[in-house]
């Protein structure tokens, strides 16, 4: 089940994992609220682009 969370009057979207008993954190909203960027689907794009670069293994290669 998706949720919609607020911080500082943005939403994020986020999604509840039962089994794990976790949330899971919508990063491109993130990315808006912390960077005020205009596209920040193409800012995440990017930075995960350079991460791989640097060899770090934080993100999976995987689809919206």
């Amino acid at each position: 089940m998706a949720n919609i969370k607020v911080f500082e009057n943005k939403k994020i979207r986020t999604q509840w994992n039962e089994k794990e008993e976790d949330w899971y954190f919508s990063v491109v909203d993130v990315v808006a609220i912390l960077t005020d960027s205009p596209n920040p689907r193409n800012y995440w794009k990017v930075l995960k682009h350079r991460l791989l670069k640097e060899g770090s293994e934080l993100v999976t290669n995987c689809n919206r």
